[in-house]
Formats: structure tokens, sequence, C-alpha cells
């Protein structure tokens, strides 16, 4: 069993920033990819960014060039760096690895 914690969300304005994060409960989850998803109220859930081992990278256009993410397998740790937000990110966040899921941190932006 593994857990993944969300933590970082938050009510920003428009334009503003916010830095999420994901600690995994076990190391062996580096060894996967992890990525981030959004689900907006009466949306379907969407892949935002995810990122491989080695650091490979893919994000949705959505978020490219305002969005980046990123990992510390040392620490068990992923991270999503928003910038320049907008209202339409308003959403839940959650984080993924190997199947598993956070629980989630909502991201409200205020325009």
């Amino acid at each position: 069993q593994v857990q993944l914690v969300e933590s970082g969300g938050g009510l920003v304005q428009a334009g503003g920033s916010l830095r999420l994060s994901c600690v995994a409960s076990r190391r062996t989850i580096t060894s996967y990819a992890m990525g981030w998803y959004r689900q907006a109220p009466g949306k379907e859930r969407e892949l935002v960014a995810r990122v491989t081992t080695i650091g490979y990278t893919k994000y949705a256009d959505s978020v490219k060039g305002r969005f980046t993410i990123s990992r510390d397998n040392a620490k068990n740790t992923m991270y999503l760096q928003m910038n320049n937000l907008k209202p339409e990110d308003t959403a839940v966040y959650y984080c993924t690895a190997s199947g598993y899921w956070g629980q989630g941190t909502q991201v409200t932006v205020s325009s």
C-alpha cells in the first residue's frame, strides 16, 4: 500500500502562483512515472503533467509554459509549480503514481 499526500493548494488571484507537493509514503514509488491530474466541477479528470523516473516531462497544452513538474526522488516528492494561474485552472488537483492516487488538493483561482 502506498499513500500519496498532496499539499499546497489554496485560493489565489489570476496571475498568481502556487506550488503543489506530493509526498509518497514509500521510496519504491520513485521507480515509477508520476503525474498530476485535475478535475473541475462537472468535468472529467484530465492529465496536467507527468514526469518519468529520469525526468522526462509531458504537459497538457493548456498549461505549457506556465506549469513545471519536477520530482525529488531522495525526498519521495513530486512538485507542480504553477505560474500565471487562470480561473480555468480552478480544480481539485491529484497526484498519481503506479496506480495510486492522493486525496486531492483544491486550487481556486479568482478573476
